[in-house]
Formats: C-alpha cells, sequence, structure tokens
C-alpha cells in the first residue's frame, strides 16, 4: 500500500498519492501539459486543503536552485521552491534585505507569496508586496511571465496555486540593515489594551504572544531597526520587564530553536523570524488558524478574545497578534486595509477546535475579520467573497490563466 502523502502537520492526508518531482522546467512543462488535475505542493505548511487534490500533486523543490541578484535594479530572482532562509543566505552576505519575513524560514516563497503569508510590522507589506514578476507554467505547458504594470498583475500574485505553477519570481531588494530584538515579561492585558496600538507600532516588527491562561500577555517581542535610532524603551515597559533570558513563544518548547534576543544586533535575516533555519521549530503536532482585521479593531478584537479565554485556553498552544501594511493584491487577505493579525497555533484536535472556531468567528465577524487562506477557518464562501471587493475580478483571473480547471481542487471550486 502506497504512503499516504500529508502536510507539514500531518493533519490533512492528501487525496491522491500520486507527487510529480520534475528537475527541469521543461520536464515540469511535459508534467502539466499531460496533467489533468493538478495542483502544487509548496513546504506543506498550510493547515487545511489548500494544496489537496484528487489528480496529482506537483512539487517544484527539486527544479534547478536560481538566486540571480540585479544590483542595478535592486531586484532577485528565485526559484520558487527555494525556501526563503536560503534566499536571505545569498542575500545578506552580497549586502542586499528583503523588506521582510515570515515567522519561518522554513518556508518556500513561492507558496508563501500564493497564500498571501506576511511577516510583521506596520510599516510593512506581505512577503507578496515585494513580486514584481511571476514566471510560470500555464495548463497548457506553456511558461509565462506576468510582471508589475501589467493589467490583471494585482490579481495574478495571491492566487492559491489557481493559474499556473510558478517556477520563478523576481522580488524588490534593499540594502542589509541590522536588528536587535529584545523580549518584555508578563504585561498586563489593562495596559495592553490601552495601550495596543502603540504596543504593536513600538517597533519595526513587534509581535505580542498571550495564552489566555492569565490575566497578561506572556511575552511581547520587539525587532528594532538599529538604523532607526536608539532602543526605544528602558527595562519595564507598561508594567512588562525585560527578559532575563533566551524564549520561546510557545510554552514547553526549546529556547534555543528561536534567534538571538537580549539586545545583541545582527542582521536581518537572523532577527526577522522567530525561528532559526537550523532547527524545525517544532513536531508539527498542531493545527492553526489566523484572521486579519482592520488596524481600527484591534482593541475590539482583544476584547473578543477576553472574553473568550475560557474556550480558547484548553486546545490552545499560543496565540499572536501582529500588524501588516495594507496592499493592492485583490485576493490578499491585507488588501488595503492597514491590519491586526490574530494568529493562533492549537493543539491538534480537530473535533475539539470545530465549536471553538464557530463561536470565535461569530465574535470576529462583526470587526470584517479575513481568514488566512493557509490556516484552518469555518467560514462560508458566500462570506469570504464578500470580504474582497476585487473578489469577482480575481475569479475573473484565475478562469481566464484556467478556464478547464486543470488548477482547481475541492477548496478552490469551493471559494473560487
Amino acid at each position: 500500500m502506497a504512503t499516504a502523502l500529508t502536510n507539514w502537520a500531518g493533519n490533512v492526508e492528501f487525496s491522491t498519492h500520486t507527487l510529480h518531482r520534475p528537475v527541469s522546467v521543461e520536464q515540469l512543462q511535459e508534467v502539466v501539459a499531460a496533467g489533468d488535475r493538478l495542483r502544487v505542493l509548496g513546504t506543506g505548511h498550510s493547515f487545511n486543503t489548500v494544496a489537496d487534490t484528487t489528480g496529482a500533486l506537483i512539487s517544484v523543490a527539486d527544479l534547478p536552485r536560481r538566486i540571480e541578484i540585479d544590483a542595478a535594479q535592486r531586484a532577485v530572482t528565485v526559484s520558487a521552491g527555494t525556501r526563503f532562509g536560503e534566499l536571505t543566505q545569498a542575500l545578506e552576505p552580497a549586502g542586499w534585505a528583503l523588506h521582510n519575513l515570515g515567522s519561518l524560514p522554513h518556508i518556500s516563497v513561492g507558496g508563501a507569496v500564493a497564500t498571501g503569508t506576511h511577516g510583521s510590522g506596520l510599516t510593512n507589506g506581505t512577503l507578496a508586496t515585494a513580486v514584481r514578476a511571476v514566471e510560470f507554467v500555464t495548463p497548457s505547458g506553456e511558461l509565462r511571465t506576468v510582471t508589475r504594470g501589467d493589467d490583471d498583475f494585482d490579481g495574478s500574485v495571491v492566487t492559491l496555486g489557481s493559474i499556473g505553477v510558478t517556477t520563478a519570481l523576481t522580488l524588490d531588494i534593499q540594502p542589509s540593515f541590522q536588528v536587535e530584538q529584545r523580549v518584555y515579561d508578563r504585561m498586563f492585558l489593562s495596559a495592553l489594551r490601552v495601550n495596543l496600538h502603540e504596543v504593536l507600532t513600538a517597533a519595526y516588527s513587534v509581535s505580542v504572544f498571550l495564552t489566555w491562561t492569565r490575566p497578561f500577555a506572556d511575552q511581547v517581542w520587539v525587532k528594532h531597526r538599529v538604523d532607526a535610532g536608539e532602543w526605544p524603551h528602558g527595562r519595564d515597559w507598561l508594567g512588562a520587564t525585560l527578559a532575563s533570558g533566551q524564549r520561546n513563544p510557545v510554552p514547553g518548547q526549546d529556547p534555543g530553536f528561536t534567534t538571538e534576543q537580549g539586545g545583541v544586533p545582527g542582521p536581518w535575516n537572523q532577527r526577522l523570524p522567530h525561528f532559526r533555519l537550523e532547527f524545525t521549530p517544532s513536531a508539527g503536532d498542531e493545527i492553526q488558524s489566523e484572521y486579519l482585521l482592520p488596524i481600527e479593531q484591534a482593541v475590539p478584537a482583544l476584547d473578543v478574545l477576553a472574553s473568550l479565554a475560557d474556550t480558547i485556553a484548553p486546545i490552545l498552544h499560543v496565540s499572536e497578534l501582529r500588524t501588516i501594511r495594507a496592499d493592492e493584491l485583490w485576493l490578499s487577505e491585507f488588501y488595503r486595509r492597514d491590519s491586526v493579525a490574530l494568529h493562533f497555533t492549537w493543539h491538534p484536535d480537530p473535533v475539539a477546535l470545530a465549536p471553538v472556531l464557530r463561536e470565535l468567528e461569530a465574535g470576529l465577524r462583526p470587526l470584517g475579520a479575513r481568514p488566512h487562506w493557509g490556516k484552518v477557518f469555518a467560514m462560508e464562501p458566500a462570506e469570504v467573497a464578500s470580504l474582497y471587493p476585487r473578489f469577482a475580478d480575481a475569479r475573473r483571473v484565475v478562469r481566464g490563466h484556467d478556464p478547464d480547471g486543470k488548477f482547481r481542487n475541492a477548496f478552490t471550486e469551493q471559494y473560487f
């Protein structure tokens, strides 16, 4: 019997045993042209069925590795299967940086862009906002490129893998910069609520971690660009105190897995992620959800979570609050909204989680919450579509690229 294919966390068992791993773009084109139903599999860090298919999965991880820096254009072209940690290890020695990074350097560039995966900072857009060109294989096997400024470009970046198989992306880069990271312990919810906007915008990137078992945020991670001036806070900040040692935001997990703290300056790629590339941050025994709301709704959202603390806490590892800048990408969870992100890492119990999600979404729905495309959520398709002003245009672009639905699956059929 064939071994089941699963996502990284193991909570999704794919509906196919067929996985293609082409080793050249030409071989990929042949696989696509000959295929019927196909989906692209990145690093498998999605927690729902967005990558599932009854046809065949395609991994681009074995395509020839490309990291081509164009200093004159301040751009880098990277193969889609490259992990962010690998890309940054090439950029930093050359004196270049990306504007933002997600918590995990282990995820692929193509997968992160396709699902609107982000990073943190109210002045920083998602990872997808750095994209200036996307190279992809169409359903017929043709190799095409869409470029910033082209008609419908904003509908061709965050697409959930529905327009073709992305082979490479060209990203904006900027000169390298240094970051110092500090963690504050125990900021009481009363102080956090009153000063929430100040806390979330206190530095280049800020994350607030809560377990909802006590009346305080367990940790506040502050990532400050050294070139922005002196560290903005003292040892005590709104009642919280500087951590006495290295911290891991997930209770019970090894602090050695996380990027260096304590205010030691270091390169952007060794501070902006929460976790180090050389360690797998956990065993995968988790399910994740995330909701993105207008920044103006940050305090009401915090109140919703506080009111549900007794419901959330029993199945929660940790939750995280972050901010992200608005963008113009039609299916981005941050389309035209500076946003607060509410992220949840749950225990791997889908049965127990289902009613919690329904109650959580009932509280967040009036605040305009958009679910993350790659996480677990319960919202109905019509409701999700209503949250995106350009949803009909995005659907038109997807259908224009793939009129016969070669790259569709049950998830995208349901939501598109």
